[in-house]
C-alpha cells in the first residue's frame, strides 16, 4: 500500500492549483476539476475535509468557489496530506520488535520532515519541470 493515497495525491494538487490562483478570487470545483484532472465529486468531498481542517475557504453563490485560508508559504504539505490521509505512516501496526519500532517512528519523523516544505515551494518543481523539457542534446 503507498504511503500517500490517491486522495493525498489529488488534494495536494488541488491545493496547488488553488495557490496558483489569484488569491482573493474564488475557484469553482469544475475549474479546479478540469485543471488538475480531478474527479469533480471526489474533488468535492476533498475540499470539504480541507475546509473541515481550516486549509480552505469556501464562498457561497453565483461567483463563489474555494480559496486557500492561508498564504502559501504558510501551509505546509504535510498539514494537508495529514488532513486527508489523517497522518502519514510508514506502517500500520507496531511491530513486536522494540528497536524496530524506534527505527519506524524514527522513518515517520523523517517522512514528515520531507514534506515539512509550503505550498509556495512547489513552484520550486516547476522550474525543475521546465528544466526537464528543454533538455536538449
Amino acid at each position: 500500500m503507498p504511503l500517500i493515497s490517491t486522495k493525498g495525491v489529488y488534494g495536494l494538487t488541488a491545493m496547488y492549483e488553488l495557490s496558483k490562483h489569484e488569491k482573493d478570487s474564488p475557484m469553482q470545483i469544475k475549474e479546479i476539476s478540469s485543471n488538475a484532472n480531478i474527479p469533480q465529486n471526489y474533488l468535492e468531498q476533498l475540499l470539504s475535509k480541507l475546509r473541515r481542517a481550516e486549509l480552505v475557504k469556501s464562498i457561497r453563490g453565483a461567483k463563489g468557489g474555494y480559496i486557500l485560508a492561508s498564504d502559501p508559504e504558510d501551509i505546509l504539505v504535510k498539514d494537508i496530506l495529514i488532513a486527508l490521509e489523517d497522518d502519514l505512516k510508514i506502517i500500520d501496526n507496531k511491530a513486536e520488535n522494540p528497536i524496530l519500532n524506534i527505527f519506524f517512528d524514527d522513518a515517520k519523523k523523517s517522512m514528515k520532515d520531507i514534506f515539512d516544505i509550503n505550498l509556495a515551494k512547489l513552484d520550486d518543481y516547476q522550474e525543475k519541470y521546465n528544466e526537464f523539457l528543454h533538455y536538449s542534446i
